[in-house]
């Protein structure tokens, strides 16, 4: 039998060249439920991707992933500082609604955690660093370093990520304090109020919403940034606030979760109780699904395989959220290799959902050992090479192909800042203002002057002021002629244009909006008067006095008058009459304060902080595992013949007597859990090491309490410092005995 030699080598040549291409993947979503009237699918899975955390849309409406296989791949973290994640772009080449096809656009990359297709290329992280490349034929092209500083290494669940585009044409992140733009070919950095954990969203208004851990939903009820012109005062009851007390979750099953022995973390059933790991909200703005769920919030609960749906109240001066059910979620489910961790909004009004898909989910430096023995008896660490890309649509609605934004003209562009789609409108806007169709900025006028279209109108506001087009008369004509919501933004924009040349056309502006007597439009002109009463105190302070003396139960309104004092607090302290007609009021409190740390120098601290810091357990947990694992073993449970267990040791649980073995080092024998460990050799102290500080035996502790018992305790480092100079009798190690006796 002959053979083919070059057919062989044509049909292995096409073998190799199509390995990222694959059919589409068949996964069951029998153990899934969804609220009734919705679909639930599956876009793509594995082996198209694997431990997806994030994605985007580019202008073609194609699904890009970040991925993190890297994250929590065994029990220890193995493998976190290794360069095995990506971005990869997901492709549907029989166009029937399924990703068929993987691309790799970036590889070798080291815990990509966000990014975000802006100013037609990609703006992405990777720890520490903030990148930006242009994209040419799906390939990047001119990397820039936007951020050296944009987050420390370490624990991936305590970095900045999100890179979310907002509508006054920012880039906003959370666990953050800073904020993104480019402009002329420049990138710009600035402070912003710190905001949540992981993932970050924004309404129609262009407030913004996040969470932590514990918390479902936190948020602002006022526009960012907004309230930190004063760099002396720090808002404290307008920005990131909890949006609700109602903490519960309701998972289908008794899943693992990290400390499901303390009191009242599960139910009777072993059942989680209240969120641990909530993460990335999403406020829906799709404009498909039903009119009750416009502006809802979804919350990812990865530890509870679930997805929460709460509903969202405006008061003008605040927003508060309720769970949309009791003893139900929008989505659960039964598998427990489910784990949302990141929703978006797409452009076919779909919610889509990222699922990691990982049987940990929790960094290792915060895995309890409780949480450590379900693990190994479900063997949930085996759950390591999956990931879905799952959409949720409405059963009523239809999807429409999305034209490519790049081959869009300016008038086209403008006719979709009308689309009911938030996606769309967000798009449109920023294509509009990064490739500068200034040719059609009457049209945008237009839409800005049209109140028919309010959330239309502020996107064309944030166009014109992305090419700075806007002037003191058009926005005053934009707050006559506009409802609450939009004149507001008109306000926020006007703050620029103050001078004396506009001092007689502001103030009947300003007049109008008291008469309209609405608690939003106080809220916004309260906050920009500061920088007229500088031009005019007589014209403009009264109008001032009048917004504090009928909203003087609005703290929220008395914080916004403050930080936009920022040029002239000082002279409305020192103002004896307006200080005593205001007594009465949380106005004179809070803007004593300002003043005393004004004359202290002590600054809101977001302008302070150059870049988050690493959380105290996983700084421990790198020092762990560099000086104490060898002996004691990564699982803390000791080597014969080198050390005695961690796990559940009773020299852990003190932690005064653990700084002491950490300083000055421990003979045998040991007891551990009544079992004797006589070991010949004697744990040496790190006293002696100078590169060792207090603060690295502080964290040390943290992780070790955390890690091998149930209590985490933390030990401060000024007793620490005490606990130096308390030496051992042989002024080499302590012996047991001696650490019993300084206990009593």
């Amino acid at each position: 039998m002959r053979i083919n030699l070059m057919g062989l080598l044509i049909v292995l040549c096409l073998f190799i060249s199509c390995q990222t291409r694959f059919s589409d993947t068949d996964v069951s979503l029998e153990p899934y439920v969804v609220e009734e009237g919705f679909n639930l699918e599956v876009l793509a899975a594995e082996p198209l991707v694997k431990a997806p955390v994030a994605i985007d849309f580019d202008a073609k409406g194609r699904i890009w992933v970040a991925q993190m296989p890297g994250y929590m791949d065994d029990l220890q973290g193995s493998g976190e500082e290794d360069a095995t994640g990506s971005i990869v772009i997901l492709e549907d080449l029989d166009e029937d609604g399924i990703a068929d096809h993987s691309k790799i656009f970036l590889d070798s990359l080291v815990m990509p955690r966000a990014m975000a297709h802006v100013y037609g290329g990609l703006l992405f992280a990777e720890p520490p660093y903030l990148w930006y490349v242009d994209i040419e034929d799906d390939k990047p092209t001119n990397k820039v370093l936007v951020d050296s500083i944009y987050a420390v290494e370490g624990n991936p669940e305590h970095q900045p990520n999100g890179l979310e585009l907002n509508i006054d044409n920012w880039i906003y992140n959370a666990k953050s304090n800073f904020r993104y733009r480019r402009k002329a070919g420049i990138w710009e950095k600035e402070p912003t109020t710190f905001r949540g954990q992981w993932g970050i969203t924004h309404d129609n208004f262009g407030r913004l919403y996040y969470n932590d851990n514990s918390r479902i939903l936190l948020g602002d009820y006022v526009l960012p940034n907004i309230f930190i012109n004063n760099k002396y005062f720090t808002p404290k009851s307008s920005v990131d606030k909890l949006l609700t007390t109602d903490q519960r979750v309701y998972p289908a099953f008794a899943g693992s979760v990290n400390r499901g022995y303390a009191k009242g973390v599960l139910n009777a059933d072993s059942i989680l109780v209240n969120a641990t790991a909530a993460c990335s909200p999403l406020v829906y703005r799709g404009g498909n699904f039903t009119a009750a769920y416009d502006e809802n919030v979804f919350v990812c609960i990865p530890e509870g395989n679930l997805i929460k749906r709460t509903l969202l109240t405006f008061t003008g001066d605040s927003v508060k959220a309720e769970q949309a059910w009791q003893d139900k979620e929008f989505i659960t489910s039964t598998d427990e290799g489910f784990r949302p961790v990141s929703l978006k909004n797409g452009p076919d009004g779909s919610m889509y959902v990222v699922d990691m898909h990982r049987g940990m989910i929790g960094h290792h430096a915060y895995m309890s050992p409780y949480l450590r023995d379900n693990v190994k008896v479900k063997e949930l660490d085996t759950i390591v090479n999956f990931g879905r890309i799952l959409k949720v649509s409405h059963e009523n609605t239809t999807s429409n192909k999305l034209s490519d934004f790049n081959t869009l003209n300016g008038s086209e562009l403008v006719s979709l800042l009308k689309s009911d789609n938030g996606w769309i409108r967000d798009r449109a806007q920023h294509f509009l203002v990064y490739k500068e169709f200034k040719n059609s900025i009457e049209e945008v006028k237009e839409i800005a002057l049209n109140r028919d279209y309010q959330w239309s109108q502020i996107h064309a506001l944030y166009v014109l002021e992305g090419w700075n087009e806007l002037s003191f008369e058009f926005l005053t004509e934009v707050i006559i002629r506009s409802d609450e919501n939009v004149a507001s933004h008109a306000l926020v924009l006007l703050k620029g244009f103050a001078s004396a040349e506009n001092v007689d056309e502001a103030v009947p502006i300003f007049k109008n909006i008291l008469e309209r007597d609405t608690i939003g439009l106080d809220l916004y002109l309260g906050n920009l008067l500061g920088n007229w009463i500088k031009i005019d105190k007589e014209r403009f302070l009264p109008f001032m006095m009048e917004i504090l003396n009928r909203r003087e139960n609005s703290i929220t309104i008395v914080e916004a008058v403050i930080s936009g004092l920022s040029t002239v607090d000082s002279d409305i302290y020192a103002n004896a009459i307006v200080m005593d007609s205001l007594k009465h009021t949380p106005f004179v409190n809070k803007l004593a304060r300002t003043i005393s740390d004004k004359k202290a120098d002590k600054m809101n601290a977001i302008f302070t902080i150059e870049k988050t810091t690493e959380d105290t357990r996983t700084s421990g947990a790198r020092m762990f595992f560099q000086i104490c694992a060898s002996c004691h073993g990564a699982g803390g449970k000791g080597i014969e013949g080198l050390a005695p267990p961690l796990l559940n040791s009773e020299h852990v649980k003190n932690t005064e007597r653990l700084a002491l073995i950490i300083l000055h080092g421990l003979e045998g024998p040991v007891h551990v859990n009544g079992e004797v460990y006589n070991i010949n050799l004697a744990m040496p102290g790190l006293i002696r090491n100078e590169t060792i500080t207090d603060t690295d035996i502080a964290n040390i502790i943290s992780y070790v309490t955390n890690a091998f018992s149930d209590k985490p305790k933390r030990l401060s480092t000024n007793r620490i410092q005490e606990l130096r100079s308390v030496k051992p009798s042989s002024g080499m190690e302590f012996t047991e005995k001696e650490l019993q006796a300084l206990d009593n």
